[in-house]
């Protein structure tokens, strides 16, 4: 009843979907993506990957739903040639009904060996938000309750750490993107949510034959005072070439995924989720759509790198499935 309700009035539209989307500040975007996508969230990940590579992702959530979540993503990540550190770059464009939030920030991660086959990564990153509602984006009924119909403009600056151990099959990751709370305005901090975030983030590939690999993987998104946001997904690669799988968001949505290897230097993915929550009789999915370039990947240097457990050489033009 609430649903049906809230979805008759411009206002309380934009109301449900700031709910929806518990709380839209400092809140992570959205991502169904997340295991092509994790410099996004997690600065220790710069720099642990083979080859520098740049990353676009393009969300689009809840079809046919006026003023639902857009997302845009870039973002570069920059292994150093000492195998020791990497630096990321992240621009996060997200906008919902008649506010929007442009995140940037740089990242410095630093590796070390906490065995013969096991890497782990220190990450920081700073940056910033600028945050901005524009009223003439929307009719609503009622505008007081979204402070008095003030079209407002502000930047606040972010600050986040990470950790992300790894190995050649499997990777785990804990990451807090912002520690900053309290340096938004009151009628900003209105709005958006002011707490601390905890993601955590973890897959395993099982090499189940010479052209097939499994990977299970897990997000979660923890804030006080919020229900905890889980997500699981199943992927398979074909021939190190085509991957399908599905995922599940908990009490929230079902995703199907596929992607193809292009090139050695091109990956394209695409996913589709369906609300399995009330959701769904309004609305036709979410679509997501991700490209990654790997720069210097087949071009014959390096070609070949140790495979550590199995004493042999491995391809290394095709890129690491996380």
């Amino acid at each position: 009843m609430i649903l049906k309700t809230c979805m008759k009035s411009g206002l309380t539209l934009f109301t449900l979907l700031l709910g929806c989307t518990m709380g839209f500040g400092q809140l992570e975007p959205q991502y169904t993506q997340y295991m092509y996508n994790i410099g996004s969230f997690n600065p220790a990940y710069a720099g642990t990957v083979e080859n520098p590579d740049i990353s676009a992702l393009y969300r689009a959530q809840w079809i046919d739903i006026p003023g639902a979540p857009r997302t845009l993503r870039l973002g570069l990540n920059l292994p150093w040639a000492n195998e020791k550190n990497g630096m990321g770059f992240n621009v996060i464009s997200d906008q919902l009904g008649p506010t929007s939030q442009t995140f940037v920030n740089a990242a410095y991660s630093f590796q070390i060996n906490v065995s013969q086959y096991t890497r782990l990564s220190f990450g920081v990153n700073a940056g910033g938000a600028l945050f901005n509602i524009d009223f003439s984006k929307g009719e609503f009924e009622d505008p007081e309750p979204l402070i008095n119909n003030q079209d407002l403009n502000e930047f606040y600056p972010t600050v986040g750490a990470g950790l992300f151990l790894y190995d050649d099959n499997w990777y785990l990751g804990a990451s807090v993107p912002n520690f900053i709370t309290g340096s938004a305005s009151d009628e900003i901090a209105s709005l958006i949510n002011d707490k601390i975030q905890l993601t955590a983030i973890g897959g395993y590939i099982f090499e189940m034959s010479d052209q097939l690999k499994f990977k299970p993987a897990f997000l979660a998104h923890m804030v006080e005072g919020l229900p905890l946001q889980f997500n699981l997904s199943a992927n398979f690669l074909f021939s190190d070439v085509f991957t399908a799988g599905v995922g599940y968001r908990v009490n929230n949505s079902l995703s199907g995924l596929a992607g193809f290897q292009i090139s050695s230097a091109v990956f394209v993915g695409y996913s589709y989720d369906y609300n399995t929550n009330n959701l769904a009789q309004y609305n036709q999915g979410s679509h997501e759509l991700i490209l990654k370039f790997y720069l210097g990947a087949g071009d014959g240097a390096d070609r070949e790198k140790p495979d550590r457990r199995k004493g042999k050489p491995k391809q290394v033009d095709s890129p690491r499935f996380f």
